[in-house]
């Protein structure tokens, strides 16, 4: 992320975006923000891992089911490997700046005040061996029918609120940042690509459903209007 505000000169931008071209980087131009594009986006969809797991199902589940959506990794695992302090930091000040409730996070601040960061420091949701989390496994436990709706598709609306804000210039720039920097299915072609594909119309319905069932956190963002 290429990261501007309002009085940075185009030189400075062009500047550092072919510093991130000469390293080898994909370089993202963004508006300077809370979280920017990654963080933003991933945000909510690590607190909807949060909220499922606040209503016991088990990580290991949550886990599973981005797996079976295309994810590479799972929302849990991803933040053991972000490190839990840094989730935890960047989840306050994201849900501060955009006036969103968090899920009870107080199991994260546990393990973080007890040195338990994830990968780095070999426990976190997971313990690591090796690289690699121990999950346990949960035989026959099935995860909410509407669990994997839940997940992507709060990444999903905070993507067309990045878009309809200008955090990114266009949808193109947006369905990369993602997939380069979230590893977002990529198959799926980027998460507004996915979004047309299943129709617009159909994910804004969807939405509303997953708000009345489970708050307003599903409230479908504006930026979808722009999209349709």
């Amino acid at each position: 992320e290429v990261v501007h505000g309002t009085g940075t000169e185009r030189d400075s931008i062009d500047i550092a975006m072919s510093f991130a071209r000469r390293i080898d980087k994909l370089p993202l131009p963004c508006r300077s923000s809370a979280g920017f594009l990654v963080n933003r986006v991933l945000v909510p969809y690590l607190f909807e891992a949060m909220f499922a797991a606040s209503e016991g199902v088990p990580l290991a589940v949550i886990d599973q089911v981005a797996l079976d959506f295309g994810m590479p990794v799972g929302p849990v695992e991803l933040a053991d490997v972000v490190g839990l302090d840094v989730c935890s930091h960047v989840g306050d000040i994201v849900a501060e700046a955009l006036g969103r409730s968090p899920p009870d996070l107080s199991q994260l601040k546990e393990l973080v005040a007890a040195g338990k960061l994830g990968r780095k420091s070999g426990e976190g949701f997971y313990p690591w061996v090796d690289g690699k989390a121990l999950k346990t496994a949960v035989a026959d436990t099935l995860p909410p029918a509407d669990l994997a709706d839940r997940l992507i598709l709060a990444l999903l609306n905070e993507c067309a609120a990045c878009l309809r804000e200008g955090v990114v210039e266009d949808a193109d720039l947006l369905d990369a940042g993602v997939i380069f920097g979230t590893g977002f299915a990529p198959f799926l072609g980027g998460p507004l690509h996915y979004a047309r594909q299943r129709g617009i119309a159909a994910i804004v319905g969807r939405l509303q459903e997953l708000s009345v069932r489970h708050g307003s956190r599903f409230n479908p963002d504006l930026g979808w209007d722009h999209l349709a």
